[in-house]
Parts: C-alpha cells; sequence; structure tokens
C-alpha cells in the first residue's frame, strides 16, 4: 500500500517522501544532494484552491529544477478535497503528498494513509538541517500536524475567523462602520440591511448538513453565550440554557439571510456576499485575498 506524508491545513506542508541513502558526515547538506536518488521521478501533490496555495505553485519550477524531480498537482476545492483524498488513498492512487484539514488527520493516520514525519527526519541524508519541530508552537504542531502523539505534518498556514461586509451596503443603510457585538448584529444592523423585495440579506454563514465548517460556524454562536458542544467530562453540552440560547439566536438571525442558507458552504456564502446579495458573512481569513480582488 502506497503510504502519504501530509500537510495539515489549517494546514501543513508535505515533506518529500524519499527512500533512504547515505552522506559522507562532511560534505553539506544540499537539496539537489539529497534528491538526487529521486532525480527523473515524478510526485502528485493536491492544493486547495486558495490564494495562498497559488503562490507555493509559482514555486515549482525551481523545485524541479534543483531537485529533477518532475511535480504534477492537482487544484482542489476544499468542499471536495476530503473525498478525493478519501479516493485516492483507498484505492493506492497516485497522489504523494496532500494538504489536510486538522479534522481529517485521525481518520487518514488510522486507516494508514499517512506516515510520520520522523519517517523521513530520521534520515539527515535527505533532511534539511534547519528542519526544526521544536522551533514550532507546541500547540500548533500538537493540534494541526498530530495524532497519537505522531506528527504527520507541518503546519503551514492558520487561519483566523472574520466578519468580512459590504461597506457600500452598510454605508447605504446609514452604517460607517461594522458591528461590533452580536447583539448589535442581530437588533441593530441585520433589521436595517435585510431587504428581501430586493433579495439583499443581511447575513449568511456555512449552514451546510454534514459539513464540518457548518459546526464550526455553530460554535460561533455557542460560545459567547457560555456555551459549548461538550462539558468538563466530554460529555454532550448542548442541553445546557447557555448552548440554548446560542442556538436560539442562530435561528433568530436565520431570518436575516438569504433562502437557502442551509445549503451554504464556503462558496456559497462566500460568493453571495461578492455579487451583493448579502452584507455580511463570517468566514475565513482564507478568503480575503478572494473578496478583495477587484
Amino acid at each position: 500500500m502506497n503510504k502519504f506524508l501530509m500537510g495539515a491545513l489549517s494546514a501543513a506542508v508535505l515533506a518529500l517522501a524519499a527512500p533512504a541513502t547515505t552522506v559522507n558526515a562532511q560534505t553539506p547538506w544540499a537539496i539537489d544532494k539529497a534528491a538526487a536518488p529521486l532525480k527523473g521521478t515524478r510526485i502528485k501533490v493536491m492544493f486547495l484552491d486558495r490564494p495562498g496555495y497559488r503562490a507555493i505553485i509559482k514555486l515549482l519550477p525551481e523545485f524541479e529544477k534543483q531537485t529533477g524531480i518532475k511535480v504534477a498537482y492537482e487544484i482542489v476545492p476544499y468542499e471536495n478535497a476530503r473525498e478525493k483524498q478519501v479516493l485516492n488513498f483507498s484505492s493506492k492512487g497516485d497522489l504523494t503528498m496532500a494538504l489536510v484539514d486538522l479534522v481529517w488527520i485521525g481518520e487518514f493516520a488510522e486507516s494508514g494513509w499517512i506516515v510520520p514525519v520522523e519517517t523521513f527526519t530520521k534520515d539527515a541524508a535527505i533532511t534539511d538541517p534547519n528542519l526544526n519541530l521544536k522551533g514550532f508552537f507546541p500547540l500548533l504542531l500538537n493540534a494541526f500536524g498530530s495524532w497519537d502523539g505522531k506528527v504527520y505534518g507541518l503546519p503551514f498556514d492558520n487561519y483566523s475567523g472574520l466578519l468580512f461586509y459590504n461597506q457600500c451596503m452598510l454605508k447605504d443603510a446609514g452604517f460607517d462602520k461594522p458591528p461590533a457585538t452580536w447583539d448589535e448584529v442581530m437588533n441593530v444592523y441585520a433589521p436595517k440591511l435585510n431587504k428581501p423585495e430586493k433579495k439583499q440579506y443581511a447575513f449568511a454563514l456555512q449552514s451546510l448538513r454534514g459539513e464540518t465548517q457548518s459546526a464550526d460556524s455553530f460554535m460561533r454562536f455557542l460560545w459567547p453565550f457560555g456555551g459549548s458542544l461538550l462539558d468538563k467530562d466530554f460529555k454532550s453540552n448542548l442541553g445546557s440554557k447557555e448552548s440554548q440560547a446560542g442556538l436560539k439566536f442562530r435561528q433568530d438571525l436565520i431570518k436575516y439571510m438569504p433562502p437557502g442558507v442551509v445549503s451554504f458552504d464556503h462558496a456559497e456564502a462566500v460568493n453571495a456576499l461578492a455579487q451583493g446579495q448579502v452584507a455580511m458573512i463570517t468566514e475565513w481569513s482564507a478568503f480575503y485575498g478572494t473578496l478583495t480582488d477587484p
């Protein structure tokens, strides 16, 4: 079975799955020498369809020049990434490296589809001596690249949740700045921004059933009210009054969202804002480049 070294998304970038080689201890490490046994080979990488990863793709020609390794790649929307990766891994496909969301690491590691970073770093001949795992923030390395005490990928980027808003729509509604609290969103901004007769709505967020990001967007309403998915004993806490208050707030806010918002994922929410259909969305900072591109 093929094994894969993965990169976690929030994310990690993958190291080269190279065979062991030997090198004189006195010889300075160089990428061309480390990759020499693989010169002329081809590897397959899966990137997510995000601006930051397209910047990496621009560096591939230089990598190919220095290593002699041909890199084939596929750009996949986040919404389709897990399905395509699972299909490729389980069918012993040609995927060598991938950017993997942190919520998939456990499944992939337990299935034997990815291998620990130490599989390669223990061989000094193929490991850049500047790579120092202790230089990563322990929390990031553990949360974004590890499973069951082993590191499977190196954190590559870490997104922040942001409130994106259409400045023109806010201005037309009489606002010169965005809301500062959820209470302002619900009781001050949303009533004035919501214009269903013009097919313009105040707010949107991921709500697609079965999508992990929908759970994430739900928790943005639980936490401000003191709620949580689990209690201190790791039992469901959704029935607590705090969690129920967060759920009610989210349900009440839906009246200011577009019809069909329950089928919204990243693309639908981002496109709705970009096209002037909604005034505000909460999304990851990864979409900043997309939404600010004229």
